[in-house]
């Protein structure tokens, strides 16, 4: 396979690729908005810094099919090492800094990880049925 530059691969991409969504606006003012279901695109929108099919470095925060979190790191040669997120939810954000940011691999997606990871963890909070339900409030007499 023949190595291209990001950009080159970006350009040649960004119009036309499988995973793109285009959905129109509500109104004539706001337009078109494109979003990408790639793997490793953290914010789903379709742009260059988040795309996950150029960059050679990307990370990736999916739920898996047992209501678990797993961490997808790819390195330049291409191989993809996973690591599952099973502790609570600040350890499991301290491997997610750990890994991904604060060794030099990908510190402008800090804020994106994190709050993809706190969504999926939400989620999978609620689908387990861990959580407890609001006891309505009594109120007084009126």
């Amino acid at each position: 396979m023949v190595q291209i530059s990001e950009s080159l691969a970006w350009e040649l991409v960004k119009n036309n690729n499988c995973f793109m969504k285009i959905r129109n606006g509500r109104s004539a003012r706001t337009g078109s908005i494109r979003f990408s279901s790639e793997p490793g695109n953290l914010r789903n929108i379709s742009t260059f810094q988040d795309s996950g099919i150029v960059k050679e470095k990307t990370l990736d925060i999916a739920a898996t099919s047992d209501n678990r979190v797993t961490l997808k790191i790819k390195s330049k040669s291409g191989k993809i090492r996973t690591t599952p997120l099973n502790k609570c939810f600040r350890r499991s954000e301290k491997t997610i800094m750990s890994q991904a940011i604060s060794n030099y691999y990908r510190s402008d997606l800090k804020k994106a990880a994190l709050a993809k990871y706190s969504a999926i963890y939400r989620g999978n909070k609620v689908a387990t049925g861990s959580t407890k339900k609001r006891v309505p409030v009594k109120k007084g007499r009126n």
